[in-house]
């Protein structure tokens, strides 16, 4: 930890820009400001750090040895400083591009069809990683996610990617206990596993015009690979994606117990904060993730 507070860095500026012209006139005229706020600037660092940095001789400036002790090392901290903006500002338009993505969508559509995304844009590198929380633009260091809901996310673009068939599927000991539901509603008298927004099971029941649901109890996961292993297990009943699924009910490990429904409001939606909305990288990955979906949706 620093011991000594930072000096202002606005004089440590000037003091910079006048070390390195030797003169204060030609450092006001840089920073754009008066010589004499360069003057106050200087002697604001000085007292800061309670030493005499420059000679003063009738017009002339000259560097005390301190002066020329502290100038590389001041020097340097602002090369590192322009350097660093400018990869940063960089990456904006070409480099890495991070997103964040369910491990079920990635696996199932998006690493599939990557390759096409590098042919169109080889400026760009990929960054995948997988997650399911939700995203904080701010500190994880995310360009944009792809997540699973209703696409309502406050302060951030949302583009509704592709919607997904969901089949209700349990695990046969559980089916041989309560016996085959006749009909929807008889599911709401089933335990229920849900995903972390507790909504699609409502939703479901709504599409089957089965009004009167009531509370749905039953544990949530955000994780889709754990809420399988809960439906799996005999937890309860599960609404899930039918190609998600697809090896276990083939295996005999999950039996659908209701026909697949296309739950219209609940889709994959591509998210990131607003403001980024025409960053270059960022438009390259929506035009194309959009036209992709577009693109499966209607086949040739």
């Amino acid at each position: 930890m620093i011991g000594r507070k930072m000096p202002p860095l606005n004089a440590l500026r000037a003091f910079e820009a006048t070390a390195r012209h030797l003169s204060v006139k030609n450092a006001a005229e840089e920073l754009c400001v008066t010589p004499g706020a360069v003057s106050q600037l200087l002697k604001t660092l000085e007292l800061n750090l309670g030493v005499k940095l420059f000679h003063r001789v009738n017009r002339g400036i000259f560097l005390t040895d301190i002066g020329q002790a502290y100038l590389p090392p001041v020097r340097n901290a602002f090369r590192q400083i322009i350097e660093a903006s400018s990869r940063i500002a960089s990456a904006e338009e070409t480099g890495i591009l991070t997103v964040s993505v369910t491990s079920f969508f990635a696996s199932a559509w998006l690493v599939p069809r990557l390759t096409q995304f590098q042919n169109n844009n080889p400026e760009i590198d990929l960054r995948v990683v997988t997650n399911n929380q939700l995203v904080d633009f701010s500190r994880d260091g995310v360009d944009v996610a792809i997540r699973h809901g209703l696409g309502v996310y406050p302060g951030l673009a949302s583009h509704r990617v592709l919607a997904v068939d969901i089949v209700p599927v349990a695990a046969p000991k559980l089916v041989d206990r309560l016996g085959r539901p006749a009909s929807p509603a008889d599911l709401t008298r089933w335990p229920h596993v849900h995903d972390a927004e507790r909504k699609a099971w409502h939703r479901w029941f709504q599409s089957q015009g089965v009004e009167e649901v009531g509370p749905l109890r039953g544990p949530s996961f955000d994780d889709s690979g754990l809420l399988v292993k809960a439906v799996l297990a005999g937890q309860g009943v599960g609404l899930l994606p039918a190609a998600m699924v697809a090896t276990e009910l083939a295996q005999g490990q999950l039996v659908r117990v209701a026909d697949i429904t296309l739950l219209e409001d609940f889709a994959y939606y591509l998210v990131y904060p607003e403001a980024r909305h025409d960053r270059p990288k960022i438009a390259a990955f929506r035009r194309w993730i959009l036209d992709s979906a577009a693109e499966a949706d209607h086949p040739e």
